[in-house]
């Protein structure tokens, strides 16, 4: 993941501590978007892009430069 992912990814962890289903329900009308913006990309990818990295170890305060 490159360095604005990560940051926006600590954001986003820093915004969300505490509302895990908050961050997953926002995160999911990206997923929506981006379904809508890019309808030849493979499913599976964009879930892994908006929806499989906030069950690492992101909301489990471990988060680390190596997540990105």
């Amino acid at each position: 993941m490159d360095q604005r992912r990560c940051a926006a990814g600590e954001q986003l962890v820093a915004e969300f501590t505490g509302a895990r289903i908050s961050l997953m329900l926002h995160l999911s009308a990206y997923l929506v978007q981006a379904c809508e913006d890019l309808p030849h990309t493979l499913s599976g990818v964009l879930h892994a892009r908006f929806l499989a990295w906030p069950r690492s170890a992101a909301l489990r305060n471990e988060w680390r430069a190596s997540d990105c």
